[in-house]
C-alpha cells in the first residue's frame, strides 16, 4: 500500500470521531487509541507506517482518534472511558464492522476490556499491548494528587524540545534527534496541553479491574519486561484476574510498540488472529538493490532511488555507509556503537538502538544484511554495490569509467572514509595517467583531454594534469582552450603559492 488511507467521520455525541481503514480478508482488527496520537501524520514515520502496512497485511484494520485528539473534533471536554466505549462502538457501527479483533495500546487498554465486557457479541478477541485494566499501579490518594501535580508540570513539555516523551516511552529512539524533532510536531497535533492535562487526570483514575472476571472472549496480553512507561506488573495483574489470558512477555523497554523489535510482537498478533504467519519475505520475487557511494550516496531498489525519508534516521543511512566500505567484512558491533553514539557508554542502551537503526538498513534494502553477536555485515549476494564493481574491473579503461566521484564525498571529514578514498582515488588516478600518458606518446591528444580534465576534477592542484591538459589543447589546434586551461591552472596553484610556467613555457 503506498496513498495514505481517506478519514473518515463517525456522527458521535458532541463531535465526530475520525478514523481510517485498509486491508482485506476475513479478519478484522480494530484499533483503541492510547493517550492521545494523530492517524493521518502517523503514516509519516517510516516504522510507524511499516506496522500499520503489516496490520493491513494481517486483514482488515481500523485506528481511529479518540475525541479531543489528533483528527476527531477537539470542541468540548475530554470524554471519559465510558463515553470512550459509546464512541467505539459509533465508529464500528459507521465502517459497517459487525466484530472485530480489538487492540489497546497503552491508554486504549482499559477502554478495551470495559468494552469487551459491555458488548461480547462484538468482539472476536482482545488484544493488549503495554497495557492492563489501567496503566497506573495502585495509588492512595495522596499518591493521586502528586501524579495528577506531576502531569501539570510536564504537560507545559509537551511538543516542546523538552518533552519527556520520547526518552520515557521510546528510549532505543531517543538518541536519534529526527525522531525527536519529528515526534515533537507530532505531540502538536495529537493533543493541546490542556487536553493532555485532561487526559493524563482520566487516566490516573481510570481502573477496570472489576469487570476483567466478567471477560468471555480470548484474551492476548503482550507486554516488554522493562516497560518504563507502563509495568508489566499491569498485564500480569490482568492474567491473575483471568487465568485464560494469554501472557507473553517480549524483551525491551520501549511503550511505544513501532519502537525497538516490531517483529517479534507482531507476528504474535498475526499468529493469534489468523492461526498462522505468512512468509511474504521469500513469496515475493527479491528487489534488485544498489548501492552508489562514488560521488555521492544513493539505494536504488527496482531502479528507483529511495527517498532520504524512507530511512527514517541519519543513522540508518551512515550504518549502511559503513558496512558499505566494509566491502563484504563484518564490521563490530562495537565500532559500529561508537561510530553512531561516540559520546555514550551504556553497552545495554547502545545495543537496543543499534538493533533499531539495523532494522531500518536491512527494511529499506529488503535484507542484505547478515548480522550475529559480534559482528555485523553487508551481504554481496543481495546487494550490489558501485565500490565493488569498481574494485573488480582491472582494465584501465573500464577503471576509469567506472570511477564516478570520490567515495561518500558528503562524509569526507569522516575519519573511516579516508582510507577507502584514497585507496579509489589513487587506482583511478594511476589507470588514468596510463591511459593519458599512453595517448600523449601516440599523439592522440583528443583522447588525452577528457582524462586530463577528470584528474583535474578529482584534484585541482594536479600540477601535471592541468602541464597535461594545455599541452594536449595546443596539440590538437585549441589554443583559445588552451589558454583558458593555462589560466585556471595558474588560478589554482596561486592558491598553494606556486608559481607555474607561462603559457609559451608550457606550449
Amino acid at each position: 500500500m503506498t496513498d495514505v488511507p481517506p478519514i473518515h467521520f463517525a456522527p458521535a455525541r458532541s463531535g465526530r470521531i475520525g478514523y481510517q481503514t485498509w486491508g482485506e480478508g476475513p479478519h478484522t482488527i480494530v484499533a483503541i487509541p492510547p493517550l492521545a496520537q494523530n492517524i493521518e501524520m502517523a503514516w509519516e514515520w517510516p516504522d510507524i507506517r511499516r506496522m500499520l502496512e503489516r496490520f493491513g497485511h494481517i486483514g482488515r484494520y481500523l485506528h481511529f482518534d479518540k475525541r479531543g485528539t489528533g483528527v476527531s473534533d477537539r470542541r468540548g471536554e475530554v470524554n471519559d472511558v465510558d463515553e470512550r466505549v459509546d464512541d467505539l462502538r459509533a465508529v464500528m457501527d459507521h465502517a459497517c464492522i459487525e466484530r472485530a479483533h480489538l487492540f489497546g495500546a497503552s491508554e486504549g487498554g482499559p477502554m478495551t476490556l470495559l468494552f469487551a465486557a459491555t458488548y461480547p457479541d462484538r468482539v472476536d478477541s482482545v488484544i493488549l499491548s503495554g497495557s492492563g485494566a489501567s496503566v497506573f499501579p495502585r495509588m492512595t490518594a495522596e499518591d493521586r494528587e502528586r501524579a495528577r501535580a506531576r502531569s501539570r508540570e510536564v504537560a507545559p513539555l509537551w511538543g516542546t524540545p523538552d518533552s519527556t516523551v520520547v526518552d520515557t516511552m521510546a528510549p532505543s529512539l531517543a538518541g536519534n534527534q529526527e525522531f525527536r524533532t519529528w515526534h515533537q510536531k507530532y505531540e502538536r497535533n495529537a493533543a493541546t496541553a490542556d487536553s493532555l492535562v485532561d487526559l493524563l487526570h482520566l487516566s490516573i483514575d481510570v481502573d477496570v479491574s472489576d469487570v476483567v472476571p466478567q471477560i468471555d472472549v480470548p484474551v492476548l496480553l503482550l507486554h516488554r519486561i522493562g516497560d518504563r512507561s507502563v509495568s508489566v506488573d499491569r498485564a500480569r495483574e490482568v492474567k491473575e484476574l483471568l487465568p485464560s489470558a494469554v501472557l507473553i512477555e517480549l524483551p525491551g523497554d520501549d511503550h511505544f510498540s513501532y519502537a525497538g523489535d516490531m517483529d517479534g510482537w507482531l507476528d504474535e498478533i498475526e499468529r493469534w488472529v489468523t492461526g498462522e504467519v505468512k512468509d511474504r519475505h521469500h513469496a515475493q520475487t527479491p528487489e534488485a538493490v544498489r548501492i552508489t557511494t562514488l560521488g555521492r550516496f544513493t539505494v536504488e531498489v527496482d531502479g528507483e532511488e529511495v527517498p532520504t525519508s524512507a530511512w527514517g534516521s541519519r543513522l540508518a543511512r551512515t550504518l549502511c555507509k559503513r558496512l558499505v566500505a566494509a566491502r563484504g567484512w563484518p564490521v563490530t558491533r562495537d565500532e559500529l556503537m561508537d561510530l553512531l553514539w561516540p559520546d555514550e557508554f551504556d553497552p545495554a542502551k547502545l545495543g537496543a538502538r543499534l538493533s533499531v537503526q539495523l532494522s531500518a538498513v536491512r527494511r529499506v534494502l529488503g535484507g542484505g544484511v547478515i548480522a550475529d553477536r559480534q559482528a555485523i555485515r553487508l551481504d554481496l549476494d543481495e546487494v550490489s554495490t558501485d565500490l565493488e564493481e569498481f574494485h573488480r574491473v582491472t582494465d584501465d579503461g573500464a577503471i576509469v569509467a567506472a570511477y564516478t566521484g570520490d567515495f561518500l564525498p558528503e562524509d569526507r571529514y569522516e575519519d573511516w572514509t579516508g582510507p577507502i578514498r584514497d585507496e579509489a582515488r589513487t587506482r583511478f588516478v594511476t589507470a588514468a595517467r596510463r591511459i593519458a600518458d599512453g595517448a600523449m606518446d601516440r599523439g592522440v591528444y583528443k583522447a588525452v583531454i577528457p582524462v586530463a580534465r577528470r584528474l583535474i576534477e578529482v584534484d585541482r592542484y594536479d600540477e601535471a594534469a592541468h602541464q597535461m591538459l594545455v599541452t594536449a589543447l595546443v596539440g590538437g589546434g585549441e589554443e583559445g582552450e588552451a589558454r583558458k586551461a593555462h589560466k585556471a591552472w595558474a588560478k589554482a596553484l596561486a592558491e598553494l603559492d606556486v608559481i607555474i610556467p607561462s603559457f609559451e613555457d608550457v606550449s
